[in-house]
């Protein structure tokens, strides 16, 4: 609907009632962070969408595998927001970070794979 502001306030009521139920390092609080920064992202306040991206990324990288399909998804918005800032070099680094975990994820001719390699092609273009 585009109403960012009223997005904004429940994703945060969401995050408060998480930080008082769940350990620091659950993966449901980074969902909470990940959901915030797409706010962000979708408003244009990109140094904000990253610092909440990060969080959720930073969770995720303590509490799940190496190869959790949900670490891809933390790259693979982090890659956006910096395809969006027009830092292509940064974007790439996480497109690749994301894809890579997907490749080993999904067979070959997996339709995910194919918005990994889109966002690759974006950055290129």
């Amino acid at each position: 609907m585009g109403d960012y502001s009223k997005a904004l306030g429940f994703y945060e009521k969401d995050l408060e009632i998480t930080k008082k139920a769940l350990l620091p390092n659950h993966p449901d609080l980074a969902t909470s962070y990940n959901n915030i920064g797409g706010v962000y992202d979708n408003m244009g306040d990109y140094s904000k969408a990253l610092e909440f991206y990060e969080k959720a990324l930073k969770i995720r990288e303590k509490a799940l595998p190496s190869n959790h399909p949900s670490l891809a998804t933390s790259y693979n918005n982090i890659g956006q927001v910096y395809n969006n800032m027009g830092d292509y070099s940064k974007a790439l680094e996480f497109y690749e970070k994301a894809l890579k975990i997907k490749e080993k994820a999904l067979p070959p001719n997996h339709p995910d794979l194919a918005t990994y390699y889109n966002n690759i092609g974006q950055a290129y273009n």
